[in-house]
């Protein structure tokens, strides 16, 4: 065995201190902890307590909290968490313009130590985020991926399954798109045992549910008064195994897209093999007329956020 791969995860928040604890609990990495120097002390006690979790849970993880980037040098993968949360009455575009300046600082010192790593984007508006880091990164696009898709799969699946009293391992989930409120559940691909849930389930319940998974998010918020941590820290983890043990699953994930599925030069969700070398594939399906319209639509969700981008902060050369 070699050396254990090292994940950084910018933001000490609630989702990326989670994500650390999800990571570290692996077993497999050791976790960099990074936040502001305005909340110096708190990457460090999160690191050090959930250091201190490894003699009950098991796991050897090393864990370091910074509230700078010399410790994140050479890091295998880069969570990026950091920026300020979705607030209730907040649009994700709301977010934009404050969070695309940090993300830009973020990135820059971040790729500086780790000029190889692959980005994994969590900050929201997702889609938006991760143009600015593979803009400012300068990283290959397959270096830059977006976590949207493995949290809103997880949350349609969760639904589906309380729907049918089954367990959600038996439950596949396929959701495309933006995201937030424009993104696109896809019924006929999603399944229960194999079985596509249009056969198992009406229209109208099904609508139900779809409509459910693309607020999923505002759901959490509007009862927790912030965004979710629990879930989006898992499908992180989810992802960065599928990069760092190289498993080749088939997510889906926020990537550059370059033709594909007709979009040019923007991050939508779409079903991507997640492996070493990060987004090793992006797999077109065909869509139907309806899922197409809804599709488009919310690619123009994105585009009409890099259009602001590129007009308010045209330093990131969006």
């Amino acid at each position: 065995m070699g050396a254990r791969k090292k994940v950084t995860v910018i933001g000490a928040g609630q989702v990326g201190a989670t994500a650390a604890q999800r990571l570290a609990e692996r077993d497999f990495y050791d976790v960099v902890l990074v936040d502001i120097p305005q909340v110096d002390g708190v990457p460090q006690g999160k690191a050090l307590d959930l250091m201190e979790s490894g003699p009950v849970e098991g796991y050897d993880s090393h864990l370091v909290g910074t509230i700078g980037y010399d410790e994140t040098e050479n890091s295998d993968v880069i969570v990026i968490t950091g920026g300020s949360p979705r607030k209730p009455g907040m649009s994700r575009d709301d977010l934009l313009l404050l969070n695309a300046g940090i993300i830009k600082s973020i990135t820059e010192n971040a790729v500086k130590k780790s000029p190889n790593a692959i980005i994994v984007m969590v900050t929201n508006p997702l889609d938006a985020m991760a143009h600015v880091a593979y803009k400012v990164s300068g990283f290959p696009k397959n270096r830059v991926v977006g976590m949207a898709g493995v949290l809103d799969s997880a949350r349609f699946r969760t639904f589906i399954a309380l729907e049918l009293g089954v367990s959600v391992e038996d439950v596949t989930a396929f959701v495309m798109g933006g995201h937030g409120d424009t993104m696109v559940p896809l019924p006929r691909y999603s399944t229960v045992g194999g079985i596509p849930i249009t056969e198992l389930l009406s229209a109208e319940r099904i609508q139900a549910l779809c409509e459910r998974t693309a607020n999923g998010g505002a759901e959490v918020v509007q009862l927790l008064k912030t965004s979710a941590w629990y879930a989006p820290a898992s499908a992180v983890a989810a992802m960065v195994d599928s990069i760092l043990l190289d498993k080749k699953r088939i997510m889906p994930c926020a990537a550059l897209l370059e033709g594909e599925y007709g979009v040019e030069g923007l991050f939508v969700g779409v079903p991507v093999k997640l492996g070493a070398d990060g987004v090793e594939q992006i797999i077109e399906i065909k869509l139907q007329a309806d899922e197409q319209v809804a599709f488009n639509k919310s690619v123009g969700a994105v585009h009409e956020l890099i259009e602001v981008l590129r007009e308010k902060l045209p330093e990131i050369k969006a």
